[in-house]
């Protein structure tokens, strides 16, 4: 058995995104000339994890071979767990969720006031689509104080994006462990198995979670070769392992959006070594490199799409990820806070720390907002009114000590009825745009007042 680093210092990382990575705990333990020899290195068993299917072509095929102790094929029947967790969802249709195209905000919800490990912390607020159906989407959030204790999570459904607000994460996969700090993403593909212990105690955030796709870079187009999130950024774990006896050590499978639990008496974390492109990974947000407008006019939010799942249309996003970093703004005679919008898109936000330029008041770090398809959103009123009060001589200023992001969806998604009955909803977000008052003055003169006539 490997010894368990305490507070993540000694980790080590390999770098790259869609690379075909490999990594030993011991070395010599990949078979060096095929993925499935009689006997293999060290009496291991040789396991596939397939992310994509078999004759996917070959530049989105996504697997990865294990070399593991025992298969984890060895374990007792699945069964419905018991205590569920009935707030999570992965089938949205009018008997569990609502449509609903009020602007919507959420307050930051409460540390647990029980022991709650990760998998009963989750809550989904919204979501589309199905994951039988493999497409769509559901957007979680999750607060826990407690670690995960001799038992694994699994999810059949689909990839999870987590997004640590509150509390580092100690996640334990098949592939190794990965540190996961407030201003960094975790990526846990569809079928991993993995743990997530809590270093610091209570913790809270966000994750995303996408069904029958998986994330990628965008593409840069004019941009060209450089910018937004850079390859070599992404980190991916190395290889750990344990050998040792776990009576009653249970595997967790969300499946169907149900948890079912299975009980076998070892540690599924028991790969000596891997190799493949289908793997777990995380990403620092501070090092995205954000481009912005340098004359006049405001960007559109898509120029910080840090992940993109990509549908079969071009250009349309099952769903995007895209951040709202610390920048320079510098556009001249420009409204330089996001403009009011109504979006075919529908846009989930969460505030990891600081502020965020569009919303003076209301919005905290650990709460959310959705704006659905077509809703009107945009800058608070008290937004609107301190930018225009500087006017056009403000000159260049940087925006710190911030970090929100969007979920954007093509697909226009179901609220649960948890979430619409949250004690954390906020029922007077509304009231944040309702102070906006008209600005429009005209000189009379007799053009207009025929034209204002209708003559």
């Amino acid at each position: 058995m490997m010894d368990k680093p305490i507070d993540g210092a000694d980790l080590h990382y390999l770098s790259g995104f869609g690379n075909h990575f490999s990594s030993e705990a011991v070395a010599g333990a990949l078979p060096p000339a095929q993925n499935s020899p009689l006997i293999c290195p060290y009496g291991l068993y040789a396991e596939q994890i397939s992310g994509t299917s078999f004759t996917s072509p070959r530049n989105r095929n996504q697997f990865s071979w294990f070399y593991r102790i025992k298969p984890s094929v060895t374990h007792e029947p699945f069964k419905p767990r018991v205590p569920s967790n009935e707030r999570i969802l992965s089938e949205f249709n009018n008997s569990n969720s609502s449509t609903n195209p009020t602007q919507l905000r959420w307050k930051p919800m409460d540390t647990p006031d029980r022991p709650t490990d990760f998998i009963d912390g989750l809550s989904t607020i919204c979501g589309s689509g199905s994951s039988f159906m493999r497409h769509g989407y559901a957007i979680h959030m999750y607060t826990a104080n407690k670690s995960m204790d001799n038992c694994a999570f699994c999810n059949a459904d689909g990839d999870f994006l987590i997004v640590p607000q509150q509390g580092r994460l100690f996640i334990t996969t098949e592939c190794g462990k990965l540190k996961v700090s407030p201003g960094e993403i975790a990526i846990l593909p569809q079928g991993f198995r993995f743990s997530v212990n809590l270093p610091d105690g209570p913790s809270r955030g966000y994750v995303a979670e996408i069904f029958g796709t998986h994330f990628q870079l965008p593409d840069l187009g004019p941009i060209g070769a450089n910018g937004l999130a850079a390859p070599r950024d992404f980190l991916v774990p190395t290889a750990w392992y344990e050998d040792k006896s776990y009576p009653g050590y249970t595997i967790v499978q969300k499946f169907g959006g149900e948890l079912f639990s299975a009980v076998q008496d070892f540690s599924p974390f028991n790969v000596v070594a891997w190799h493949g492109n289908y793997v777990p990974y995380k990403y620092d947000l501070s090092k995205f490199c954000p481009y912005n407008t340098v004359l006049f006019d405001h960007s559109d939010p898509s120029i910080n799409t840090v992940l993109t799942a990509p549908t079969d249309k071009p250009g349309v996003a099952l769903l995007d990820f895209v951040i709202f970093p610390p920048r320079w703004l510098v556009s001249e005679h420009t409204f330089r806070p996001p403009y009011y919008h109504r979006n075919c898109m529908s846009e989930f936000m969460g505030l990891i720390h600081g502020g965020y330029e569009a919303k003076a008041d209301g919005f905290l770090p650990g709460g959310a907002s959705l704006h659905n398809c077509m809703t009107p959103h945009g800058p608070d009123t008290k937004s609107y009114e301190g930018t225009i009060a500087r006017g056009n001589d403000v000159g260049p200023y940087k925006i710190t000590d911030t970090m929100a992001f969007m979920f954007e969806s093509c697909l226009i998604p179901r609220i649960t009825q948890w979430a619409l009955k949250s004690p954390f909803l906020d029922p007077d977000y509304y009231q944040c745009w309702i102070g906006l008052r008209s600005h429009f003055t005209v000189t009379e003169t007799s053009e207009n007042r025929t034209l204002r006539n209708g003559h």
